[in-house]
């Protein structure tokens, strides 16, 4: 720790304001000068561990390089940190790396985390009220990271994040709706009764359906995915972007629940043999993928959206449903039919029940009555229900007496 009377930097006493004083020299970019700079503290400890902590941040290399340590910086080393260390996907880093530019460009972006301050932060996250509550959510959880880490690495005494509350949007929460029991039947008919030739994305869809895969979980399906005889479909990968937005093939699924091992039903059967064969019978697809484009590596996540969307449109009058609806659309049967939410959490991929049970909320609230009928049914059988009635006459009876 720097003592009083060194050259880094020094504490005292100061007798006309009662407070103790930690006085320190830095380098001004500005003026290519040194400038001295003095903070106050109610007590001797709180100045020591300022001036330790600045003592510490003078010998940092990113201190050295900005002159302090601005807040973006950090980010930016703990994102690329998390790369390296397979923390996170190349596509999640490029999501958080667009949170991290949007936050260059506030006020306090590039400033040094040290000077920021409660009501900037607040300030800013209440100007994210016209974006989304998970948008605002993301600039949150980026801002917490950065504070964590500068005081777990000594570059702040206080974090100012403690005192500040997220808003919420003014928008209010998209939801994802599945296909109704009518709308999906009605599109699987158009579905098995258009040749693939025609609809080269007719087992895309029936796959999403029915199995309740992600759209880029298909998508990086391969002809040894599929095990016909025992009719089992092994997911363990995703058609995922980099950190440039590039299509790339994932080695891995989106959760490590993504990975599992589906049965697949009978009825489907046929489309999946069907694509096999395309697959087996097509030209530079060394990776024997069941969806293979003619003129690129991979199909393009957003065409396959774009066109179930424009099909639903033509065909049925539907505007709000989007490949991950189909997904959600078997996550809502399998509540429907009276599956247990673990069971769903397992075929769905899901990481744990929380996701599901959060997911499919409105569905559980939908079907709870049936489920209190079953209890109340059981009651009677049981005669619950008139041993308590009998005890509540015993009870009332008591009162009255009392009463008297």
């Amino acid at each position: 720790m720097a003592e009083k009377g060194s050259s880094e930097g020094y504490i005292f006493f100061n007798k006309q304001r009662k407070s103790w004083n930690a006085q320190y020299r830095t380098y001004d970019i500005n003026t290519g000068k040194l400038k001295l700079k003095t903070k106050s503290f109610k007590t001797e400890q709180d100045a020591k561990k300022y001036l330790d902590t600045i003592m510490y941040q003078k010998e940092n290399p990113l201190y050295i390089e900005h002159n302090g340590i601005p807040l973006c910086e950090i980010l930016k080393q703990n994102l690329n940190l998390k790369l390296e260390t397979n923390q996170i996907s190349r596509a999640q880093y490029a999501r958080v790396l667009k949170t991290i530019s949007a936050l260059e460009k506030t006020s306090f972006g590039n400033k040094n985390i040290d000077a920021i301050t409660s009501d900037e932060l607040q300030a800013y996250l209440n100007s994210l009220k016209h974006l989304s509550n998970s948008m605002i959510e993301k600039a949150q959880q980026q801002l917490n990271q950065a504070f964590r880490t500068a005081m777990n690495k000594g570059y702040i005494l206080r974090n100012p994040m403690i005192n500040v509350i997220r808003p919420r949007s003014n928008k209010e929460d998209k939801i994802v709706r599945s296909l109704t029991v009518e709308e999906e039947q009605q599109f699987t008919n158009w579905l098995i009764n258009k040749p693939v030739e025609e609809f080269k994305y007719k087992n895309v869809f029936l796959i999403q359906m029915y199995m309740g895969l992600r759209v880029g979980e298909v998508l990086a399906l391969a002809t040894h995915d599929i095990d016909l005889q025992n009719k089992k479909l092994n997911v363990h990968r995703t058609l995922t972007t980099d950190e440039s937005g590039n299509f790339i093939m994932g080695n891995k699924t989106k959760t490590y629940a993504g990975k599992r091992l589906l049965p697949i039903p009978n009825f489907l059967l046929p489309y999946f043999i069907e694509q096999m064969k395309i697959a087996n019978a097509q030209e530079n697809n060394e990776e024997k993928l069941l969806f293979k484009p003619k003129n690129c590596k991979y199909v393009r996540r957003p065409n396959v959206n774009s066109e179930l969307q424009r099909i639903l449109k033509k065909e049925f009058g539907i505007t709000d449903i989007s490949t991950h609806s189909l997904r959600h659309t078997y996550g809502t049967r399998c509540i429907e039919s009276g599956m247990a939410p673990v069971v769903v959490q397992r075929l769905m991929g899901h990481k744990d029940i929380g996701v599901t049970l959060n997911t499919y909320t409105t569905v559980f609230d939908k079907f709870k009555e049936n489920e209190i009928d079953k209890v109340n049914a059981y009651y009677l059988n049981e005669n619950l229900i008139g041993n308590n009635n009998l005890l509540n006459e015993n009870n009332e009876k008591d009162d009255i007496e009392n009463e008297k």
